[in-house]
């Protein structure tokens, strides 16, 4: 996996233990699934399991941490997952936010610096109940919603690092083939219901959810690798909030590429390490001619920006068009929330 750094000194997390530091950059994913998951994770990072219990919770409560769990993915597990955007008046804007951010299916919202200024995730049980869940949106917020499903997954994984001295940097996950995803039966249900807030900060959390559900410690273990291997858990770890760790420049660029050119420049883009997601997306013309999005991850602007440079030189003459959509505020964060 490759690695590119910030340039900025991390003034932000100069307070953070060493600990810490090792933690955020080391249990992003791969958390154990054995029976005393917090040990095996203490001995690798050199501590005892009440020890990193302890500062993985202070973490949370202080904000250097969204969550801490399995990560869903709600298409492969048979539901619905699309990105939507609305254009806010200024002077209405908390207040739509407000109301958008009270759907239980919205995961992440933010707003970003453009006419369409209010972007989140939404997410759904079933593919069906998305555009429900959009016309119930646009009658809350009053607004037209702008939709984007994807229509091809070139590149999602970042891994954020901050060394030492304090600078950061992103690295790609290495991909890894996955398993063709099974319907969901009812145990895996009430294990994605028991586990998509987060895992408890215990010392067996994998026996507390076992006992939540109703089955065998070996069970769960085997439902959890399966949905590992299919896909249907991305990864199981912290999330750490970017934002607060100093990685303050953050843009989703939006590309207006020839159609029949959009695999090879989407494959080619989904390739560089400091990109973390990357789509093909339909058109809204003529109010949204992009059709390809990348998120790019920086300490400031300047930095996202000069990435971006380097993305425009990479595609050439196949970019008709380009912008950078800033990130300005972290409206919600919640993760999905996909069963009851």
């Amino acid at each position: 996996m490759t690695t590119r750094s910030g340039r900025r000194p991390a003034k932000a997390v100069s307070n953070l233990s060493p600990l810490a530091l090792s933690l955020i950059n080391r249990l992003q994913g791969g958390f154990p699934l054995g029976p005393q998951p917090f040990a095996q994770a203490a001995t690798a990072l050199g501590c005892d399991q009440d020890v990193l219990i302890a500062t993985l919770a202070e973490l949370l409560n202080q904000g250097w941490l969204t969550r801490f769990g399995p990560l869903f993915n709600a298409e492969r597990m048979g539901g619905g997952l699309v990105l939507a955007a609305m254009a806010v008046p200024d002077e209405m804007f908390d207040g739509v936010a407000s109301r958008v951010n009270r759907f239980p299916e919205v995961a992440h919202n933010y707003r970003r610096d453009h006419r369409l200024n209010l972007w989140f995730v939404l997410a759904t049980d079933s593919p069906a109940a998305i555009n429900e869940t959009l016309h119930r949106i646009e009658a809350a917020a009053g607004l037209p919603v702008y939709s984007f499903p994807k229509e091809r997954e070139f590149y999602l994984g970042l891994w954020l690092e901050i060394d030492a001295d304090g600078e950061r940097h992103t690295r790609s996950f290495s991909e890894q083939p996955l398993a063709a995803p099974k319907p969901l039966d009812a145990l895996d249900r009430r294990i994605v219901a028991a586990t998509q807030a987060g895992l408890p900060l215990v010392a067996e959390p994998w026996l507390q959810v076992a006992d939540q559900v109703g089955c065998r410690c070996d069970l769960l273990s085997e439902r959890i690798q399966a949905m590992l291997a299919s896909g249907v858990i991305r990864r199981i770890g912290v999330v750490p909030n970017h934002v607060r760790l100093g990685f303050r420049g953050n843009g989703m660029t939006v590309w207006d590429i020839p159609d029949e050119r959009l695999d090879t420049v989407g494959r080619r883009i989904g390739e560089l390490d400091f990109v973390s997601h990357c789509y093909s997306r339909p058109r809204h013309p003529p109010d949204w001619p992009y059709n390809l999005f990348a998120m790019v991850h920086g300490t400031d602007r300047a930095q996202v920006a000069r990435k971006v440079a380097e993305m425009a030189h990479l595609i050439g003459p196949d970019s008709r068009a380009h912008d950078i959509l800033y990130s300005s505020a972290v409206l919600k964060k919640t993760g999905l929330r996909l069963v009851d």
